[in-house]
């Protein structure tokens, strides 16, 4: 089973204000859009990411075709308290142009609210159309947010089907037991058989 880690260092307070975070919604065409909430609360990033990029794109309604912009609103909380496998925490990167370059952790610690976005980003075709689904995507690091006064509805992630291990490794297993309990047979067998000598003995 994989492991899930969660970042637990200091966080940088970055101050999201009411009109930042309303920033470029005049160029949105609001009408019956939906108000999507992610709780990225112990959620993998990836898993997380790629759920967000299908409801922008809209591809979660029958009505989706590609060259329009039918997505709805995201709006992600808890961006800070979201989660990776393995060791991405410490061995991912990003990189910049200027030559700068921070790990996951690093990162988490500048601005939590740019992992998911770019995770989302790189996961929406390059077109006309991704700079529009950018700015339907409302990122915040805690629980509030100014959007309280909108019909806002929470998503509700679909359940993992978590396999613990391959079948190969399933039946490995499985013949490391019966190899087990025939050695353990086979060892209670000559303990009978050496106590059985020894009461003929006396």
């Amino acid at each position: 089973m994989k492991m899930v880690t969660s970042f637990t260092g200091n966080m940088k307070v970055i101050n999201f204000s009411e009109p930042r975070a309303a920033a470029g919604l005049k160029r949105i065409n609001l009408d019956g859009l939906r108000w999507r909430v992610f709780d990225a609360q112990g959620q993998v990033l990836g898993r997380l990411a790629s759920q967000i990029a299908t409801v922008v794109q809209g591809k979660d309604k029958p009505t989706y075709t590609p060259n329009r912009d039918d997505g709805d609103m995201c709006i992600v909380l808890n961006a800070k308290d979201v989660c990776v496998t393995g060791r991405k925490l410490t061995k991912k990167v990003y990189y910049w142009h200027t030559g700068q370059q921070r790990t996951l952790k690093d990162q988490m610690a500048h601005d939590p609210t740019d992992v998911i976005r770019k995770a989302v980003l790189r996961m929406l075709p390059r077109n006309k159309l991704r700079d529009d689904r950018d700015r339907k995507l409302r990122i915040f690091p805690g629980s509030e947010h100014p959007f309280g006064d909108r019909p806002l509805e929470p998503y509700v992630m679909p359940p993992r089907s978590v396999r613990e291990m391959t079948p190969r490794k399933r039946r490995a297993m499985i013949r490391a037991q019966k190899k087990a309990e025939q050695q353990q047979q086979n060892a209670d067998g000559k303990k009978g058989k050496n106590g059985e000598a020894q009461e003929e003995i006396a």
